[in-house]
């Protein structure tokens, strides 16, 4: 067992149902197994387990790891390709790259890159879309499972509309989905994702094999995009006899408890009412957004249809891997949404990054903050004396505002140390005293 001591934020309950932020100065945490087994006052704690060793971590601040609900690891490398939107970014950015990763080796940096990438950002959980080979879709499985993050992830399908390279065929789709389920679903922390890319790209007879995995596989999860871009919209609307986007994967059995769709920008209040219905959770990519020009995500509308909303930092269109950047563009969007934006606090941005990504990906149980009883996933926020984070943390008036202060100021080079299920991702510059 470790008694972790440290000052500590996390949201236990959504503050869009009435929760708010919980903060405690000098907490104890107690892990046992990866699991925290008590949390109260440390001295409380030391009193109870005076041989336990104690990882002091006061210096900075202790927050629950990041939950990424929608990122590209094949876009790892072109991030940054601005001033362009989605069908022509992905044509001239995106898909050239992820044609790169038919050949092993280099999926293989690429998912070294990629998860040194969510590591360095705090993520320690998230829903990843794959690529379209199963042999790199291997490669990210296998990087994710040595660094021990949560990692939900599968291959990328798609039979039309897409470079030649990129596309399969629905059997093909079917029996290397299987694969790869079978190889990896539900070993260690890694779980398998059905992933067609879109319904631009994936017929009928590609859905209809991914409803058949998903079916086949238990515990898989699904992901797509949905309602990004308006002349996407209406180029699938063209596809499918006029249905709308959600309509396309829902009339496959796919929308469910167990589905994430990447965006929404632009849904119909049916659409809503479906997703709603259905139990389904929709990845928010504020950052992604604003670089193509996608739109501003009705956020109140989601949440005022009762659909389950987290945030994805969709690289590579979105910026970079931070959440803590993407909860500040999420509190801009909704700021430029005027009456029509819902006001967000610091609690809010928390939340969106943490326990609403866990229960999105159905993992509420297990991670999205610190209480008993949950997996030890955490982070250490750690600014370098006389950084900007260092300062205005200095000169917090509240947690409320030091958390503010995070999302405004904080980067990744801010996160001091990363454990997942009480394990520790180490790195040199991460300084950890652990007294016994």
């Amino acid at each position: 067992m470790t008694l972790f001591r440290g000052n500590v934020l996390d949201t236990p309950t959504s503050p869009f149902t009435g929760g708010s932020l919980r903060s405690q100065d000098d907490c104890g945490l107690l892990v046992r197994s990866g699991v925290i087994a008590a949390r109260g006052p440390f001295d409380v704690l030391r009193a109870e387990h005076a041989d336990e060793p104690v990882l002091d971590l006061r210096e900075g601040l202790l927050l629950p790891g990041m939950v990424d609900t929608h990122v590209h690891f094949p876009q790892v490398r072109v991030i940054g390709g601005l001033g362009l939107p989605l069908l022509d970014w992905l044509d001239r950015c995106a898909l050239p790259e992820e044609m790169r990763l038919a050949e092993a080796d280099y999926a293989r940096s690429v998912a070294r890159d990629f998860v040194a990438g969510l590591v360095d950002a705090g993520t320690t959980t998230a829903l990843v879309f794959g690529a379209h080979y199963a042999s790199a879709v291997d490669s990210m499985f296998e990087a994710a499972d040595q660094w021990g993050l949560r990692v939900t992830t599968g291959l990328v399908t798609s039979d039309r509309l897409l470079p030649e390279p990129l596309l399969t065929t629905a059997e093909r789709a079917y029996s290397e989905s299987l694969d790869l389920a079978t190889r990896w679903h539900g070993k260690g922390r890694l779980r398998y994702a059905v992933t067609p890319r879109f319904s631009l790209s994936a017929s009928e007879a590609v859905l209809e094999a991914c409803a058949a995995v998903l079916s086949e596989v238990p515990g898989s999860w699904f992901t797509s995009h949905v309602n990004e871009n308006l002349h996407e919209i209406r180029e699938v609307a063209a596809l499918f006899d006029g249905a709308a986007y959600v309509d396309t994967y829902d009339r496959f059995g796919l929308v469910t408890p167990r589905s994430v769709l990447a965006h929404d920008v632009h849904p119909t209040d049916a659409e809503l009412a479906t997703l709603a219905e259905r139990g389904a959770a929709v990845a928010h990519c504020p950052t992604s957004n604003a670089a193509l020009g996608s739109g501003l995500f009705p956020l109140r509308r989601h949440v005022e249809a009762g659909v389950r909303v987290a945030l994805g930092s969709d690289v590579g269109a979105g910026t970079g891997f931070s959440l803590f950047k993407e909860g500040l563009q999420a509190y801009f969007v909704q700021q430029l949404l005027g009456p029509a934006g819902m006001p967000l606090t610091s609690a809010h941005l928390l939340w969106l990054c943490t326990g609403a990504g866990a229960d999105a990906l159905g993992l509420a149980q297990d991670v999205g903050d610190l209480s008993v009883g949950k997996q030890f996933d955490a982070i250490w926020l750690l600014p370098e004396p006389g950084d900007p984070l260092a300062v205005g943390l200095a000169n917090a008036s509240s947690p409320d505002d030091a958390l503010s202060k995070i999302f405004a100021l904080g980067t990744s080079s801010d996160v001091g140390g990363v454990w997942v299920g009480g394990d520790q991702i180490a790195s040199g510059r991460w300084r950890l005293p652990l007294h016994p």
